[in-house]
């Protein structure tokens, strides 16, 4: 007896609070037979998401995230990325429908808060089955399993050298040859820290409600921008130290007895109490201070957790950091520099996705 995780098509769906991840295994194998008994929904599914990079006005296929020539249970294909704001599950699930999914499988396995939130409407109106799984299970998986098979050749894991000066700043390869203890921060909507000692063996160890979600939340009411690549775009040609209070905008300079250097922030937007300076600031400048603000507390917060778990690699993960070399850049410089060089920064190649190549995983049985 077939289990359904083999019968085609393979997806994982991770459903967040702001986007929707899919991935989508395209085999490339199929035999003359094979194609012959292909019912056309599944056919009319497969050229539907591999000849398109938009799907309507918001679903994006990221092209350069592909994964060539992956054998997953004996069977070799690409790998898929493919992402779409929350907002638009109906249309997805509606889509659905419409290709007549039902027909092919009825399971999908799904994570993130939207498998719960979303199950029903799967059901009704899909004619769909959600296998539900837990998102910080499959992230865990998806991670470790994308590292071990490498991005087309290059390697996943990376970092920067030099990350303040923006000359000298390079981004470099790094092997995850020993991942164990790894401090993992996930930052989607908000963000989680998980501990992991093995692949089977980790806790979240805490978490902060501040995350990417808080960033474009008021990057949208500071500025009036309504997308997060406007936010980003706003915020590299802003100054944030007009809209926040530097240490030496109180001690004139370094606060030296506890070594805090003076361009460090003491207070983010504590400029903003005088009129003067917000009638002089601009909405890059207030980007730009969102942008940092919530980057630094997140990571003071996965500082002071490597400190009490002990562990010194910190992977940062998660679709805040897409697009985002001013958030990475300013985390391996601040771990760096308050660690006095202890603690490793790392980020990953495909930074959003792990939850969802999890939930894959499990579809397919892959311990």
């Amino acid at each position: 007896l077939q289990s359904w995780g083999s019968l085609f098509p393979w997806f994982g769906l991770d459903i967040g609070g702001t986007l929707v991840k899919l991935v989508y295994f395209e085999p490339k194998d199929i035999t003359a037979e094979e194609e012959e008994e292909e019912v056309e929904s599944l056919k009319s599914i497969r050229k539907y998401l591999t000849s398109n990079v938009a799907y309507g006005s918001t679903g994006i296929r990221d092209v350069h995230l592909e994964l060539k020539d992956l054998t997953l249970c004996g069977r070799k294909g690409n790998l898929h990325f493919i992402r779409f704001p929350t907002h638009d599950m109906p249309a997805f699930i509606q889509m659905g429908r419409d290709k007549n999914f039902s027909s092919l499988h009825t399971v999908f396995c799904a994570t993130g808060g939207g498998a719960y939130k979303f199950e029903q409407d799967f059901l009704t109106i899909g004619d769909l089955q959600l296998c539900k799984l837990d998102e910080l299970d499959c992230l865990i998986k998806g991670i470790l399993y994308i590292d071990s098979v490498g991005f087309n050749g290059r390697s996943q894991c990376y970092y920067f050298e030099n990350p303040a000066d923006s000359e000298k700043c390079q981004k470099l390869p790094f092997e995850l040859k020993n991942p164990y203890p790894l401090l993992l921060v996930n930052i989607g909507s908000g963000v989680s820290i998980l501990a992991v000692y093995s692949k089977d063996n980790y806790k979240r160890v805490t978490g902060t409600s501040l995350g990417g979600g808080t960033f474009f939340g008021l990057c949208c009411l500071l500025t009036g921008c309504t997308t997060f690549e406007e936010a980003l775009e706003m915020a590299s040609r802003g100054d944030s130290t007009k809209v926040d209070k530097l240490v030496r905008d109180i001690y004139g300079g370094d606060y030296e007895r506890f070594g805090l250097p003076g361009w460090a922030v003491a207070s983010s937007f504590g400029n903003m109490m005088s009129k003067e300076k917000r009638e002089a600031v601009s909405k890059e400048d207030l980007a730009r201070a969102t942008l940092i603000t919530i980057t630094n507390n997140i990571g003071s917060i996965a500082r002071m957790c490597a400190l009490n778990e002990n562990i010194n690699q910190v992977v940062f993960v998660g679709n805040f950091l897409r697009i985002n070399t001013i958030a990475m850049r300013l985390l391996a410089y601040a771990l760096d520099y308050w660690s006095k060089g202890q603690l490793k920064a790392l980020f990953s190649e495909h930074e959003g996705y792990f939850g969802a190549v999890g939930a894959l995983l499990e579809l397919l049985k892959i311990p």
